[in-house]
């Protein structure tokens, strides 16, 4: 269908009745000019807008929508958006709010048009995870090539467009902040169009995705954080809203926050966070930065309470900072990293502000900033970036220019001396210098500080380097080596800050879900944080549309999953003295190998399986899916050859407990435990049945001295 109009011809219009708005000074004056802008709009018949093209893929509803058929005599808001952008973000509050007060029925649609930036955004599968992530609800609309974009002549990300019931223009909304303005403007073309008798009821056909998603332990987790003097692993679960704690082996040791969004202080099980995204731990305090309720908050782990450090809970708009914590609005912080300056070591907390373009510092204790008077514990102010939107190096920290700064890594080492920022949006990596406050780039997109489309996917040098919205950084000063979650080439890649070279560490670049055998060989799907773990021997990934945490191994190069145990499924063993009597283990079947565990004898095992079918696939219900565990050559240490038992529901992992006996035999084979597990499961449909296997074997250092009572091991595989 040819483009009958665009929003060049309706802002001239509008512009008239905007100028009208902002001199108005009471509600109904304001309602009285919306409303004969509209009676006068109404009357042309040349702002219809072209029909959605044919052949677009949609998310959220049961087919295509059009506005000659299922969006006829409804009043239609456009978002256009790219889901990378956090001002496209800023706004799904005020669409929600919106969807809440105003019904299908009522005669509202909002639809969501993703107009993609990066080429990554083009995918449906990532446009879905997107839409699951920020919990949009509505009808999206994947418009890859900007079709729809182009014909109204749309200029920027988020870019807002509402329509009568005849596919008619009425306003247009750039950027975020206008909440007042949309309702007003919503609100008011539901009434005139309703009095009018325009307005019909029907349902336009809407189906979640989410409503057909099995539960995961994680949901889209969104940093990582190692607490290196107790070995505790800080997860952001980003879509369940909470935080975890876990022990080196993946055993939860604390919860805060969760299922729900909310922004509740106090008790961990009361305590409630809405998207958080970064994480900082050291000995018994995590830091937080909760996204989307504009907050840093502080867990204490020993008192077992949340309380909040910073931010009044809605986004602020304030650039330059200088209040008190809990006086102070911020915007959108999405990572957080302990640092010091001027004072007592790990005096401050530094924030990716990424809703405002800037690196901000919260003082945790006195302090001075560089070039900079003292700040007193509790300080929440701007140290870096001016707020516009850029990529800007400058030798004066106001001056320069961030772009949605998403990932942080302090480095205070000489000759280093930085804070590293994974700056999202213009696509590159930076590097803050602690005692001037200078910016510089490190690798990635261009010298020109307004072009934020120097993306790509190459291996090289400074500049010439190219990474696309890269999300995590993470330093290992025992290699020099800096780590970045390269999210959408779906890439973790090393720098090394002193040549500027930046290249390809694991991943193939396509989004997937594999396990290797290498690291070239394994799969990521936008990796959205990682940190450095046993003297940089180790990098946990957080995998965020895989729903999980990854292990890279730097010493064997291997890639595996970090298993996190919550809940243990009952499972009642049976002993049995005959080996016989379990299944032979299939030669096909992956034999897993586990590194050794220390242990004391007397001490009660916990193994901890979490088991993952393919998507759609159930467990047969008539087919006896079992586990068993077995010490060939070393039966001793079990009370009799094999223990087994029944798999029933892989919802939460399987739990298998046995003792160690008070006396240690002495033997010429490494005392090991074995567990082995037979699946039986259809495929999604009934369209194929099967019998996978698998079998885990533990080696056992058996100490003399006494142990905590309980030792939990968390395994998992994905068949």
């Amino acid at each position: 269908m040819a483009s009958q109009s665009s929003l060049s011809a309706l802002f001239p219009i509008q512009s008239q009745l905007d100028c009208a708005l902002d001199d108005a000074t009471t509600q109904q004056e304001k309602e009285n000019l919306v409303y004969q802008f509209l009676n006068k709009l109404d009357e042309r018949e040349d702002l219809k807008i072209p029909d959605f093209q044919t052949g677009l893929e949609w998310l959220n509803t049961e087919g295509p929508l059009s506005f000659t058929k299922e969006l006829a005599g409804k009043v239609v808001l456009l978002d256009f958006f790219t889901y990378c952008c956090i001002n496209c973000m800023h706004i799904l509050p005020d669409l929600h709010q919106l969807e809440k007060k105003h019904s299908v029925k009522d005669g509202l649609v909002i639809v969501g048009v993703h107009s993609a930036k990066f080429p990554n955004e083009k995918v449906l599968e990532n446009i879905r995870s997107a839409v699951l992530r920020y919990d949009i609800r509505h009808p999206v609309v994947n418009d890859g090539d900007a079709l729809l974009w182009q014909e109204l002549e749309v200029s920027c990300w988020p870019t807002l467009v509402l329509l009568g019931p005849r596919g008619n223009l009425l306003f247009s909304l750039v950027g975020e902040g206008h909440r007042d303005r949309l309702t007003l403007f919503t609100d008011a073309a539901l009434r005139y169009y309703g009095e009018r008798g325009l307005l019909k009821t029907h349902g336009v056909g809407t189906k979640l995705y989410r409503d057909s998603l099995p539960p995961t332990v994680l949901s889209f987790p969104g940093k990582v954080a190692l607490d290196r003097t107790n070995k505790r692993l800080a997860i952001a679960d980003t879509g369940h809203h909470r935080i975890l704690v876990v022990s080196s082996t993946g055993q939860v040791l604390h919860v805060a926050g969760g299922p729900e969004s909310g922004r509740q202080d106090g008790d961990l099980s009361e305590a409630s966070f809405s998207s958080p995204q970064g994480v900082a731990i050291k000995g018994d305090t995590v830091y937080v930065a909760d996204t989307d309720n504009h907050l840093i908050r502080k867990i204490d782990l020993l008192a077992g309470q949340v309380s909040t450090l910073a931010g009044v809970g809605t986004q602020g708009t304030d650039k330059e900072g200088g209040a008190m914590g809990p006086q102070q609005p911020i915007s959108s912080p999405w990572d957080v990293s302990l640092g010091t300056a001027g004072g007592a070591e790990e005096n401050l907390l530094w924030i990716a502000m990424a809703g405002t373009h800037q690196i901000w510092a919260l003082f945790l204790a006195d302090g001075k900033l560089p070039k900079g008077s003292v700040s007193v514990a509790g300080t929440c102010t701007r140290w870096a970036g001016s707020g516009n939107e850029e990529n800007r190096n400058n030798a004066y920290p106001h001056k320069a220019g961030f772009a949605q700064p998403s990932g942080l890594a302090w480095a205070p080492e000489e000759p280093w001396g930085c804070l590293f920022v994974a700056d999202s949006e213009s696509s590159t990596i930076r590097t803050l210098a602690l005692k001037d406050g200078a910016v510089k780039l490190l690798v990635g997109g261009e010298r020109d500080p307004l072009n934020l489309f120097a993306f790509g996917d190459v291996d090289g040098k400074g500049v010439d380097a190219k990474l696309q919205h890269p999300l995590g950084v993470a330093w290992a000063p025992e290699q020099s080596s800096l780590y970045v979650a390269d999210s959408y080439n779906h890439k973790i890649k090393v720098v090394d800050p002193k040549t500027k070279q930046c290249g390809t560490l694991a991943g193939t670049g396509e989004a997937g879900d594999s396990l290797g055998p290498g690291f070239m060989e394994s799969q990521f799907n936008e990796p959205g944080g990682l940190c450095v773990g046993q003297g940089g021997r180790l990098l946990y990934v957080a995998d965020t549309n895989n729903h999980q945490v990854k292990v890279l191994d730097l010493d064997t190069k291997t890639v595996s999953l970090f298993p996190i145990s919550i809940d243990c499924t009952d499972s009642v063993p049976t002993k049995s003295s005959n080996l016989a009597k379990i299944p032979t283990l299939p030669k096909s079947a992956p034999r897993k190998e586990m590194p050794p565990l220390a242990v004391s004898s007397g001490q009660t095992i916990t193994v901890s399986l979490t088991l993952s079918l393919p998507e759609g696939a159930k467990l047969t219900e008539e087919a006896p899916s079992s586990w068993a565990l077995s010490a060939e050559g070393n039966e001793w240490l079990l009370e009799s050859s094999v223990v087994t038992g029944d798999i029933l529901d892989l919802s939460t992992p399987v739990c298998i407990s046995t003792k160690l006996p008070a006396i240690v035999k002495t033997t010429d084979s490494a005392p090991s435990l074995t567990l082995s597990v037979w699946v039986y499961f259809c495929l999604e449909g009934g369209s194929a049945c099967m019998m996978k296997a698998a079998s885990f074997s533990q080696p056992l250092h058996i100490g003399a001295s006494a142990g905590e009572e309980e030792v939990t091991v968390a395994l998992a595989h994905a068949f």
